[in-house]
């Protein structure tokens, strides 16, 4: 029977051997798998350490915690501007991975898991609110009771999702459209997070 991390392997046609050959190296040293955020996840002693996934014209390793890794190859990038702790290889059809570099840096990679090494974030539950959003919470008693038994993250999704707009008429428009899935108590993304 195939497991969910074979499948998503398998959907990948243009790096199905390659994410194969790096879910190889995760089990050998251990690692256990599991599929979350629609990619697979490798584990350490319960703790996510790296996801293995391919694009378009691209795959790669994205070590959760990539910040604390020596880095001495010089083969790790930041993943977008604001991101503090994630940092990944990425490979191409040119560019494939030496597997004996990328085993000590998975390796350092479990051993500061255990270290319990973390970057040191905002506080959970503190964000911006929106105040388009927070006028309708303030009149509409069903949508409020709503959004606040979501998780702290959901509502700051949600929040963002209205402070990112522009204009006046998007805002409007979006929180018309997260009205019903704030009232059905569902995440903005979570569409994407299940398989």
């Amino acid at each position: 029977m195939l497991t969910k991390v074979d499948k998503y392997i398998a959907n990948e046609a243009q790096w199905s051997n390659e994410l194969t050959n790096l879910r190889s190296l995760m089990l050998s040293l251990g690692m256990t798998e599991t599929l979350k955020w629609s990619r697979p996840v490798y584990t350490w002693k319960g703790k996510n350490v790296l996801s293995i996934s391919g694009f378009k014209h691209h795959y790669g390793v994205w070590f959760f915690n990539g910040v604390f890794l020596k880095d001495a190859a010089g083969v790790l990038e930041k993943v977008q501007d604001e991101t503090k702790a994630m940092r990944h290889i990425r490979y191409t059809a040119d560019l494939q991975p030496d597997l004996d570099l990328l085993r000590v840096y998975v390796q350092e990679a479990m051993q500061n898991e255990e270290k319990g090494l973390k970057v040191e974030g905002a506080k959970p539950g503190k964000y911006e609110m929106s105040k388009e959003l927070k006028a309708e919470l303030d009149q509409n008693s069903d949508l409020h009771e709503a959004f606040y038994a979501l998780t702290p993250g959901k509502q700051k999704e949600y929040s963002n999702h209205i402070l990112s707009a522009k204009q006046e008429k998007t805002k409007t428009s979006r929180l018309e459209k997260i009205k019903p899935m704030i009232l059905s108590g569902v995440g903005l993304h979570d569409k994407y997070k299940n398989c």
